[in-house]
């Protein structure tokens, strides 16, 4: 694969976090396509300002883009992501054990937490766009985060080391940022999010910043926004949220 040259990987053995590590390299400037793994955070982070417990024998993964796409087409980027780990997943699960992508970008396994994915952006002095994505894998341990059940893939039969399974991911995010062409293949990805989707045409309960809203799962948009149709039959387009399953 050529687009594989164009990316570069620092492994550290401890740093606070992966994303701020990244997000550092581009305030100074670097170019962009550069992977930053290590083996433990010591202030790991989630969505929401959530905490991300970093255990040894995890993989905590960032990859640090540079005006990746327009602003507009920047918004799909969490289902390249999302696709991207759903296949280094499951390249290191056993036959027969299924992964599923959790709307926004969680990955499960047989219905529980496996991988959680942090997006950040940040203009920067220059003017250019840094964004970064964080990818959280359980390989080897399943910290409790709390808000859903959680495994991991050795508790699953998984053998692989988070070595390993980053080199899945470095392909596939490569591989997946090739087919998404800076948001001109949209429809594709999407299309792909779809197929490996959990809980579509399922009743979902989508806990918001203000409040919450239960109905069914209908799809996704274009966009990658969660279609939902509540109780009184309305289509309602979230963009961001907490999903739970009945």
């Amino acid at each position: 694969m050529a687009e594989l040259d164009r990316f570069r990987h620092l492994a550290f053995d401890e740093i606070p976090s992966t994303n701020s590590e990244a997000l550092a390299a581009a305030r100074a400037g670097d170019p962009g396509h550069l992977w930053i793994t290590a083996r433990r955070q010591s202030a790991g982070r989630g969505r929401r300002g959530r905490a991300w417990t970093s255990v040894d024998g995890n993989l905590y993964a960032s990859l640090l883009l540079i005006e990746p796409a327009p602003l507009l087409a920047l918004q799909s980027l969490p289902l390249v992501a999302a696709l991207a780990a759903h296949e280094a997943v499951a390249s290191a699960l056993p036959l027969g054990i299924e992964a599923r992508i959790k709307w926004p970008n969680d990955i499960l396994i047989e219905g529980r937490k496996a991988v959680g994915i942090l997006l950040e952006s940040e203009e920067l002095p220059d003017g250019r766009r840094a964004v970064v994505a964080g990818i959280g894998i359980n390989v080897a341990q399943a910290p409790d985060h709390g808000l859903y059940p959680v495994t991991s893939i050795r508790e699953l039969g998984g053998t692989l080391s988070a070595d390993e399974v980053f080199a899945h991911l470095y392909r596939s995010m490569a591989a997946g940022l090739s087919l998404w062409n800076r948001g001109e293949g949209l429809r594709a990805i999407v299309a792909a999010w779809r197929s490996r989707a959990a809980g579509i045409g399922e009743r979902i309960t989508v806990n918001l910043p203000n409040g919450s809203l239960s109905g069914t799962f209908e799809n996704i948009d274009e966009e990658g926004q969660l279609v939902l149709r509540d109780d009184g039959g309305a289509h309602r387009l979230i963009s961001a949220g907490d999903v739970f399953f009945h």
